[in-house]
């Protein structure tokens, strides 16, 4: 079951270009998937296949099925959903923030622009090469990456749990697929909800449209399903921070669900909300929200508790991580701002 718990958790944000091969002149027509067998480092014709029943087979931009025969001058591409296993191989000497840690597991409190994992044009400086570098023979989950149960977005910042051992990775992936782990976030979103609290429940899948986004599929027919509860935790004019607890892990599940109802993150770019959404039209106003985008240049999301059961002792453990300085200079920003404003 190991396998399909991490597979729950470690939803892709993008495809990754393994390769991709000009044919020669001389090429004799050949099934793409012969093709791609004789060139593609330790490939397998399942994983071939499997690429190509996904429709990350590519002859000249254009989507193939596995029987295409390659002629000379196609340019041939085959994408994957994680990069090649030999990239999580290379450890970095970069510091870690743990705020926890024993034989079994350990607890970082990840900063925002770190990628947790290699992937699409980030093959170093990510968390699991500075776990390389700082653990040996930590166990890999069923996508081949050290270490990780779950992961949180490159621009998202906060707690992560690490598996040290086989047995941890089980128990604690099994927490996570049975959503009896806790995870909160901190998130700033544009505009005042109409209620205190609430739940946003809606499928979530990617937008046909646009593979970086996540979509919200409210009749269930596509996606998996995906819940968050949230709560206002303070009303600031134009903006409201809220917390988010979720019973899910999809990707960009927080960022999804919140544009679905209308309240984009602050500056998260690719839902929409790193443009003035709520307030006036005075160029005061708009001058005072390109400076609070300057302050927090990455969407307003913060992991800041983590709650689980240790796998050996069975004891509940529970994390909270302080609001970074970029996200509390923003909140400080939008309080100043209302606290002026006699209309809000």
């Amino acid at each position: 079951m190991q396998e399909k718990h991490n597979l729950e958790e470690q939803e892709e944000d993008e495809l990754y270009e393994h390769y991709s091969f000009l044919a020669a002149a001389g090429q004799e027509p050949l099934r793409v998937d012969k093709f791609l067998m004789n060139l593609v480092r330790n490939a397998t014709r399942n994983k071939i296949q499997q690429a190509a029943k996904a429709g990350n087979i590519r002859v000249n931009n254009q989507q193939v099925k596995q029987n295409y025969r390659v002629k000379p001058g196609d340019t041939v591409r085959v994408l994957f959903e994680h990069p090649p296993y030999e990239y999580l191989l290379n450890p970095e000497n970069i510091p870690l923030d743990i705020v926890y840690e024993d034989e079994s597991l350990l607890v970082v409190n990840k900063p925002a622009g770190m990628v947790v994992h290699p992937g699409h044009g980030n093959y170093s400086g990510t968390l699991v090469n500075a776990l390389a570098y700082h653990f040996s023979n930590l166990p890999v989950n069923s996508n081949n990456r050290p270490g990780l149960v779950h992961r949180i977005d490159k621009d998202t910042s906060g707690l992560l749990v690490i598996a040290k051992t086989e047995g941890a990775m089980t128990h604690l992936a099994q927490q996570f697929f049975d959503k009896s782990s806790e995870r909160e976030y901190l998130a700033l979103v544009w505009g005042a909800l109409a209620d205190e609290a609430g739940t946003i429940e809606g499928h979530i899948g990617r937008n046909p449209k646009n593979r970086l986004q996540m979509q919200v599929f409210p009749e269930g027919d596509q996606g998996k399903e995906a819940v968050t509860h949230y709560k206002v935790l303070e009303r600031l004019g134009y903006v409201t921070l809220v917390s988010c607890r979720l019973e899910t892990g999809r990707t960009h599940q927080i960022r999804a669900h919140m544009k679905y109802i209308g309240h984009p993150l602050f500056n998260d770019a690719r839902y929409g909300g790193d443009r003035i959404l709520k307030g006036t039209t005075f160029t005061k106003y708009k001058q005072f929200v390109e400076n609070a985008f300057q302050l927090l240049p990455r969407q307003a999301l913060h992991a800041r508790t983590l709650g689980f059961r240790h796998p050996v002792s069975g004891q509940h453990l529970h994390f909270e991580a302080p609001i970074p300085d970029d996200m509390q200079a923003c909140i400080e920003k939008w309080r100043a701002y209302a606290s002026h404003r006699d209309d809000l």
